[in-house]
């Protein structure tokens, strides 16, 4: 089982990133997929979800509403969070892992995101 996160990077304040979440190794139509981040010093925390199998139903949390978008692509097996509008505050490490139920099954790495002039 994999989940390989990439696309973060440097970018600008007001600045726009992309973010994929390309999995292997277990049925991804099944899972539910999230994306969190951690910024140092702080917990981690739950960015956005998308349901399975489509996506039909996606939750984000109050700071990146309206900034963000995540996606999945069940014939690719990835997911994705397009990010607008950076900020400071979103300076993090971000991860995606798979959910069942109440569980998350599988983490990916992380991948860095810096916001910063």
């Amino acid at each position: 089982v994999q989940l390989v996160e990439s696309g973060g990077g440097l970018v600008q304040p007001g600045g726009s990133l992309r973010l994929s979440c390309a999995a292997s190794g277990f049925t991804f139509s099944d899972y539910a997929m999230t994306w969190h981040r951690q910024a140092p010093g702080k917990e981690r925390e739950l960015v956005a979800t998308i349901s399975s199998p489509v996506g039909t139903n996606t939750k984000y949390i109050e700071s990146v509403k309206g900034r963000s978008t995540v996606s999945r692509d069940n014939a690719k097996n990835t997911v994705y969070l397009q990010m607008d509008s950076l900020e400071p505050g979103d300076t993090a490490v971000y991860y995606c892992a798979a959910k069942m139920g109440v569980s998350y099954a599988y983490w990916g790495q992380g991948t860095q995101v810096t916001v910063s002039s």
